[in-house]
């Protein structure tokens, strides 16, 4: 019985190690901007057409004309809070940077830093102050302030049956002027996904 025991356990080695090829993951690299759809749930191609629908919308508004004219330069935007009040996980960073990205690259407005990355920046400015040589330091108090801020939500609803679902996705973006509080342009985007589901699993 003893004498069987090691011969049992090399056995087992030798078919766990067999079967270690089959059982590693395939991965393919494809290009960021392909669309897969998986789950059917919020994803990369979701935040990235909403941001750039939406900001594009925002963009054709009287508004920017308006402030362009009235102050001879463009808007400078400030990208607040995205809330996510869905029932599932969304990184609204993802889609934050997406809405900034949609920003800059329009090329009709002006972007600054979030809160967070203004603390940082400050900071190296401090550390500038004491370290840096005078010709190349730079100064505190010269930062451009915003004159609109972008703030939104993110809200889903799901319906569900045997298998089958609907997931709606609402996203609504406003635009504040910062110095008079008023909304000078309100966007909403609506996404519907129906997803069936194998009753049979492989």
């Amino acid at each position: 019985m003893s004498a069987l025991r090691p011969l049992s356990h090399v056995l087992a080695a030798a078919i766990a190690l067999a079967l270690l090829p089959g059982c590693a993951p395939k991965v393919h690299r494809v290009a960021p901007e392909t669309v897969i759809d998986l789950s059917g749930h919020w994803n990369d191609t979701d935040s990235r057409l909403v941001a750039e629908a939406m900001i594009r919308d925002c963009l054709e508004r009287p508004w920017h004309t308006r402030f362009a004219q009235a102050h001879g330069k463009p808007p400078v935007v400030i990208v607040g809070t995205i809330l996510n009040r869905s029932r599932e996980h969304i990184n609204v960073q993802t889609f934050t940077k997406d809405l900034e990205r949609a920003l800059v690259n329009s090329g009709q407005v002006e972007v600054v830093a979030s809160r967070t990355e203004r603390a940082e920046v400050r900071e190296e400015r401090l550390d500038q102050a004491v370290n840096a040589a005078e010709e190349t330091a730079k100064a505190a108090g010269r930062e451009t302030g915003a004159d609109f801020m972008l703030k939104g939500t993110v809200n889903s609803i799901t319906d569900l049956v045997e298998g089958k679902s609907v997931i709606y996705y609402q996203v609504n973006l406003e635009l504040i002027d910062l110095l008079t509080n008023r909304k000078v342009w309100i966007g909403e985007k609506k996404i519907k996904k129906y997803i069936e589901r194998s009753r049979f699993k492989p």
